[in-house]
């Protein structure tokens, strides 16, 4: 099974990025129930790709 990130830093930052991006849409909307969901998936596989990012070695 692959794992759910790269193996660089270069493409592991462009993810972190792009989830967080998409966490503060969902949090801008957190008042509809679809901006609450974003937010919190998008937080959740921030978190994880967080991680992943930090134990990259380059």
């Amino acid at each position: 099974m692959a794992p759910f990130f790269v193996k660089n830093r270069r493409d592991g930052s462009r993810l972190l990025s792009t989830a967080l991006v998409v966490c503060a849409a969902g949090l801008i909307r957190f008042d509809h129930p679809i901006g609450r969901l974003l937010f919190l998936a998008a937080s959740a596989i921030s978190l994880y790709w967080g991680y992943c990012y930090g134990r990259l070695q380059h």
